[in-house]
């Protein structure tokens, strides 16, 4: 089997444990999405609404779940159909080989370790004292800080930063222009000026962690900042000092999480969401997009908005904001019936409220 050739569907059935309805020995060479695939190309139906566009599409076999029937064309059966394309798409496109080296133009400090079965790429920087584990890609222009630690099978990409210190556990991916390990930020106003507080802790990203392209997670002021085992980040994420990220959780793009925050297990945090300084999300809450919290959130709460509430909250908050301008012209039509009404019955009208001002606050 390969990719030049391509697979027949007998070979991708037994590589993806599937029920092949169709020929065995008819070749596909291409994986494609319903829409744009040829008849040399499997294209796939994971989710039931599209089920009329997989019934016009082109393709010359389909990966499908367990129920799917009355496809134009051959199909695999697999009982969890998204898993599996995971499989097929790395059939497809397998990881291109490890070819262990250091290329002539790193910059490796002579007391670094880096395991033989590294790769090092052209114009990579490894200071003193850091630690390269067994089968690690470090890419293109890549920097590993003083006594960093990068652990078995991780993978930096090109312009990844990798400050002093850090710790990256096994089977870590960093994309590109990621930053883990620079300065969080705090500073101390003394009447004149902001004094820098030193930002002498570390940063601990745990084993099968993946980052974003161009995300930054700050090092502890003390102590560790924290990305526990199996969270992924997306691209453009900012986890300031002292934060702890629980396992398995999602955070996707632009989410800022400020200082001293704890993110439980499981949880997402969806686009653009913002967490304010040293609160506490519990275990598997979902937070969706460009929300603001800014208190604890319990264990499994589902919030959203600005301020956050329950998710059926806040939609009904904003089913009510549609409606304001059309309540503000029925109130204002009741008022002059009212004012109408008190004028033909001789009733001095109120004055009307004085405008509220910051200082009635105080």
């Amino acid at each position: 089997m390969g990719k030049a050739a391509g697979f027949t569907l007998g070979e991708l059935a037994a590589a993806l444990h599937a029920t092949l309805v169709g020929d065995p020995g008819r070749n596909v060479t291409g994986v494609a999405p319903l829409d744009a695939a040829g008849p040399d190309d499997i294209s796939f139906l994971i989710d039931p609404r599209y089920g009329a566009a997989a019934k016009r599409s082109r393709a010359g076999a389909f990966l499908v779940g367990p129920d799917v029937s009355a496809l134009p064309g051959p199909m695999l059966r697999v009982a969890a159909p998204q898993q599996a394309l995971i499989d097929l798409l790395a059939l497809f496109h397998p990881a291109p080989p490890l070819t262990p080296g250091i290329a002539p133009s790193a910059i490796v400090a002579p007391d670094a370790r880096v395991d033989a079965t590294a790769s090092i790429g052209p114009l990579v920087v490894v200071e003193s004292g850091a630690v390269v584990g067994a089968a690690v890609r470090i890419h293109a222009l890549a920097f590993v800080g003083r006594g960093a630690e990068i652990g078995g099978g991780s993978i930096l990409h090109p312009r990844v930063v990798v400050c002093a210190g850090v710790k990256l556990g096994r089977g870590v991916i960093v994309h590109p222009g990621a930053v883990i390990g620079a300065d969080g930020f705090g500073y101390a106003f003394d009447g004149q000026v902001h004094r820098k507080i030193p930002q002498v802790g570390g940063v601990i990203i745990e084993d099968d962690v993946e980052i974003g392209a161009n995300t930054t997670i700050d090092r502890a002021t003390l102590g560790q900042t924290v990305i526990r085992r199996g969270t992924k980040i997306d691209n453009l994420v900012q986890i300031a000092h002292n934060v702890e990220i629980g396992a398995h959780s999602i955070i996707v793009a632009q989410v800022g999480v400020s200082g001293s925050s704890r993110i439980g297990r499981n949880v997402v945090l969806a686009g653009q969401v913002g967490i304010a300084d040293h609160l506490t999300v519990g275990d598997g809450a979902l937070i969706l997009a460009q929300s603001g919290i800014a208190r604890n959130v319990e264990p499994g709460e589902r919030l959203l908005g600005t301020p956050a509430r329950a998710v059926v909250q806040s939609k009904r908050i904003w089913v009510v904001q549609e409606q304001l301008p059309a309540m503000a012209r029925r109130l204002r039509a009741a008022e002059r019936r009212l004012q109408r009404l008190e004028g033909q019955l001789g009733i001095a009208a109120p004055e009307p409220p004085r405008p509220e001002t910051a200082d009635d606050e105080r």
